[in-house]
């Protein structure tokens, strides 16, 4: 079971999550994480001339900041449909972290993280300074 984890239970979609997961519950930090259900976040994107939206893999809060973790496969960083959901994410993290700054909140930051690149030695800092945008 996760102690950091809303949920003491979690199902994953690949093994890169799970590790993800693990990193997390590790982590020095003190941090929250969930993944998400669906309909908990709503972020539209638009693709191919239809509009989509995008459920994030983790969202993490530290003492300091929030984030939306997504690892991804690395042979699709790079992929149209990939970049859309993340500038959606971007966007919707810089309208987050505006209205928190207005009321005393965290700032946002989404994070696409190649899953080649996660490893079961890192930290979310560490993540979040390689793949991370500015907040």
């Amino acid at each position: 079971g996760f102690k950091r984890c809303l949920y003491p239970i979690q199902k994953f979609s690949s093994d890169t999550e799970r590790i993800l997961a693990v990193i997390l519950e590790n982590d020095r930090e003190d941090l929250k994480w969930v993944k998400p259900a669906r309909g908990q976040f709503q972020i539209h994107y638009r693709f191919e001339r239809a509009e989509h939206q995008y459920e994030p893999d983790f969202v993490v809060e530290t003492e300091t900041a929030k984030f939306i973790l997504e690892p991804k496969q690395a042979s699709q960083i790079d992929e149209d449909r990939v970049q859309a959901k993340a500038a959606a994410a971007r966007g919707w993290c810089q309208a987050a972290t505006d209205h928190a700054r207005q009321f005393g909140g965290k700032p946002w930051c989404y994070v696409l993280i190649p899953h080649d690149a996660i490893q079961e030695n890192m930290t979310l800092k560490g993540l979040v300074r390689a793949f991370g945008t500015a907040r």
